[in-house]
């Protein structure tokens, strides 16, 4: 369970600091439901703020129901985009949560904010005398800055030197110390080793984990999870069939809304995707990809591997072919020329590498189970191609013009995705995926053993007891507003 025990002397002194700041904080049950749960006094002055301005007031967009606006936006339904067969190919219907109208660009945000205000409401995490560290391989750590600017609070962000240029400068405005490291999206030790560098400085640091950081999947379980269920509720017609979500393993925290969704669609399958240029939990696996913000070669501590019903590995050639296709002038009109609407084509750009990657492994789930025109599937696009200029002028820079000749190829790849590289798992399928983390977690990063097999062999109460933990931490934050008197 997630450490909710309080330090009164720390947690009075952060009420202090956030009162003279001018700092308030959302609770969970605002941010599933903002429309009719944030103070209106709230909205009225976000009505002035641009999404992504350094401004604690943007602690409340950390939302999937934020209006489509860069500025003054308030809230609405969950941001989403349906992907039909003319598109995909399959017969199902895809459906993909948008994350490009989250502060940042991301929905990592929200994640980031699951980690760190538990320990600044308990009075664990001092503002003042402690910088937050964020080791991630793109989108946390860049949510984990900005939370912690808005906060007050200092901070350290930790990715590897390959990640795309527009992060880089970004957070070189937010963060307070950028640190680049070794290698590309599955160089995730390198990271780690940097963090074990850092707790021998000296230094006093909080270093919020995402891999191992269980207020990662508690926001997704309480947040992302109602999120699709609500959209899966505006879609679905009654003879329409929930067949199962499909989320990029990365940190693994967005699989917590699969966890949640089964518990609503008990026959609804959960799918972990991941790069086939580094298949670590299809096939124990290793290697470098280019599907930006999924870190591979480990199993993450707070991935539930017993509840994961299939492994998905994407080729990352196929993400980048459609990179193009979405986004270059001669792919949108090819699309538009197969019968795929301008409208949809238009949105295409909300969809980031990892959110391509994403669609073609819904693609292969929905071909796998042979699913037909009553069957849904959903997802969620990380981020938007906002993050991922510069990749597609470097693409134009490697490959030459993209032709109307290229575009009707990539349109055909897209529609004969088959079902190679992936397993639906079994009892002893999903147990070596789970044993792959006593290796990073118990032998590398000195996790308890007796933890790790709780995580299995007590299963419901283990993952239960932390992601059921919302409640008592949308109470500590209420007390703790009140104790700002905002």
């Amino acid at each position: 369970m997630i450490n909710l025990a309080v330090n009164e002397k720390i947690r009075d002194a952060n009420a202090k600091f956030c009162k003279e700041k001018g700092i308030t904080l959302p609770t969970f049950k605002m941010m599933r439901d903002p429309v009719n749960n944030v103070p209106e006094k709230i909205k009225e002055k976000l009505g002035k703020v641009g999404l992504w301005d350094i401004n604690p007031l943007n602690l409340y967009r950390i939302t999937w129901k934020n209006q489509q606006k860069d500025v003054g936006g308030g809230f609405g339904e969950a941001n989403s985009l349906l992907f039909p067969s003319e598109l995909t190919g399959c017969k199902a219907k895809i459906i993909g949560l948008s994350g490009r109208w989250f502060p940042t660009g991301a929905h990592k945000v929200g994640a980031t904010f699951g980690c760190l205000v538990p320990k600044l409401i308990t009075g664990q995490f001092d503002p003042v005398t402690t910088k937050a560290v964020w080791p991630s391989t793109g989108n946390f750590c860049r949510g984990g800055a900005y939370v912690a600017t808005l906060l007050g609070c200092s901070s350290i962000a930790i990715l590897p030197e390959e990640m795309s240029s527009e992060r880089f400068e970004w957070l070189k405005s937010v963060s307070g110390e950028v640190i680049a490291t070794p290698g590309c999206e599955s160089n995730v030790k390198e990271i780690f080793d940097k963090c074990w560098e850092l707790r021998k400085s000296g230094e006093k640091l909080d270093i919020f984990n995402q891999f191992e950081e269980m207020g990662n999947p508690l926001w997704h379980y309480n947040v992302t999870g109602p999120a699709i269920k609500e959209v899966l509720e505006r879609y679905a017609t009654r003879e329409a069939n929930f067949a199962g979500s499909i989320f990029s393993s990365g940190s693994a925290g967005t699989l917590g809304a699969g966890y949640y969704l089964k518990k609503f669609f008990p026959k609804a399958k959960l799918a972990a995707a991941e790069a086939l240029q580094c298949p670590t939990l299809l096939h124990n696996g290793y290697g470098g990809h280019r599907i930006e913000g999924i870190g591979d070669k480990h199993v993450p501590w707070v991935h539930d591997a017993k509840n994961v019903d299939m492994n998905i590995a994407v080729d990352d050639e196929q993400t980048i072919r459609l990179v193009r296709l979405f986004n270059e002038k001669e792919g949108r009109k090819v699309l538009i020329e197969n019968g795929i609407s301008e409208d949809l084509v238009k949105k295409l750009n909300l969809l980031g590498i990892s959110g391509i990657g994403n669609l073609i492994a819904a693609i292969k789930f929905a071909k796998y189970y042979e699913l037909t025109e009553k069957d849904y599937v959903v997802t969620v696009l990380t981020d938007s191609m906002q993050l991922y200029a510069s990749r597609v002028k470097e693409l134009k820079e490697e490959r030459g013009e993209y032709t109307e000749k290229n575009a009707h190829k990539d349109l055909e790849l897209l529609h004969n995705v088959t079902i190679d590289y992936l397993k639906e798992l079994t009892y002893y399928d999903k147990k070596a995926v789970h044993n792959l983390k006593y290796f990073t977690w118990i032998e590398q990063q000195g996790r308890e053993l007796q933890e790790l097999n709780d995580q299995w062999y007590d299963h419901s109460a283990y993952w239960n007891n932390t992601l059921d933990q919302v409640e008592e931490i949308d109470e500590l934050i209420v007390e703790f507003n009140e104790r700002i008197g905002l």
